[in-house]
């Protein structure tokens, strides 16, 4: 029992250990020489489990992190359209809501000033020189000053001191570049607004799982801060580039906004579930029932005789991981039964017995070396003793 691979065809002492030989079952003696015998007992105590070979559509699940960021399409940098001095600020702090036409800042421009009082003489002689009137209007216009704005001056009769800025888009105010006082210059930036009613997705995709993301893919994603809502969108567009620092690229997904439940920088976790190109069903098993060296895959058929129940190692050529199991190219058939779990007790037994496993594929051959190095090992410690 301590070294099952010794067997004689005559009761003695075993060679390595000296402890007496039992004589054999007739039915484990009557076993396959490539089989490795389990009583429901051992197949218990080691926990064997078994199930049967079937068909299957291999469906790939990829798990992905990634963040809420801004559409950046919908980002906008508010400019003023005039020289001069700050002397009113209608927005002072970022976040705030903004709509398209709004006051954001009043400014106090001599040029402006100058201008109107142009627009003012060239109205006094606007039937002489309605060309001049014109040009004078125009002037005000290249300031983004409206029809409505040129027309209330006119009516007014006073140039005005004061002229308001005003918001070019909706959105939030995602920064401010301007303090009450400041002087600007036409074309400098004073806000920048961002539009969220459409965000983006930015999930990260490891090199090794974007064979298993394509544009198009269909992503289903949670918010760490909205639990119990799922959002789904497709991926739109996928970095060419591979980042060397961290080894993924970018995978984003454009999804609409309403009520901006969705913020910038809100964590998101996704999932992508893809089925591989073949159109047709293949041959799935757990990942649990599979045993590798690097060089071989191999896996243990369960056989049930009279005599009872044993296991041969059956190598198989694998193909892709597909979630907890792997798709098998060639092996197995539909309807084999094979050992789930345990298996590397299975495959300690055979090895013990002398029965090809996963390390000797070719069984009591491989292990006859070993037994003889036991054995040299026992007589040089018989010396000493």
């Amino acid at each position: 029992s301590m070294h099952p691979q010794v067997r004689q065809s005559e009761p003695g002492k075993c060679p390595i250990c000296g402890m007496d030989l039992i004589p054999l079952d007739d039915n484990i003696s009557a076993e396959a020489p490539a089989e490795i015998r389990m009583s429901p007992t051992a197949m218990q105590l080691a926990n064997v489990q078994t199930a049967v070979v079937g068909y299957g559509l291999p469906t790939k699940e990829l798990r992905m992190n990634g963040k809420v960021q801004p559409d950046e399409r919908l980002v906008f940098t508010q400019v003023t359209h005039l020289d001069g001095r700050v002397e009113q600020l209608a927005v002072n702090f970022t976040g705030e809501q903004v709509r398209k036409g709004q006051v954001l800042a009043s400014i106090y421009s001599p040029e402006l000033v100058t201008a109107q009082e142009e627009l003012f003489s060239a109205q006094k002689i606007r039937d002489m020189q309605p060309a001049l009137f014109t040009a004078a209007r125009e002037k005000l216009k290249n300031w983004k000053l409206t029809d409505s704005q040129i027309d209330g001056i006119l009516a007014a009769g006073k140039p005005r001191e004061l002229f308001p800025i005003l918001a070019d888009v909706n959105g939030v105010v995602m920064a401010k570049k301007v303090n009450l006082g400041d002087y600007i210059m036409r074309g400098m930036p004073l806000y920048d607004i961002v539009d969220l009613s459409r965000v983006w997705l930015l999930f990260d995709i490891y090199e090794s799982d974007m064979p298993w993301a394509k544009v198009g893919s269909t992503v289903s994603f949670n918010i760490q801060s909205l639990p119990g809502e799922t959002f789904n969108g497709k991926i739109t567009f996928i970095d060419p580039v591979i980042n060397p620092a961290t080894r993924v690229a970018t995978a984003r997904v454009e999804v609409s906004n309403p009520g901006g439940k969705l913020k910038p920088e809100m964590f998101a976790s996704g999932v992508i579930k893809t089925r591989l190109a073949s159109k047709k069903e293949s041959i799935l098993v757990p990942k649990s029932a599979v045993m590798w060296t690097g060089e071989r895959s191999v896996v243990y058929v369960k056989k049930s005789t009279d005599h009872g129940i044993s296991f041969q190692m059956q190598e198989i050529s694998l193909g892709p991981l597909v979630g907890d199991h792997f798709v098998v190219k060639q092996g197995l058939e539909p309807g084999t039964e094979i050992a789930v779990n345990g298996t590397f007790s299975i495959d300690a037994a055979a090895q013990l017995a002398g029965k090809p496993s996963m390390m000797n594929p070719e069984g009591s051959a491989a292990l006859a070396g070993q037994r003889r190095l036991e054995e040299g090992m026992m007589g040089r410690a018989a010396l000493y003793e």
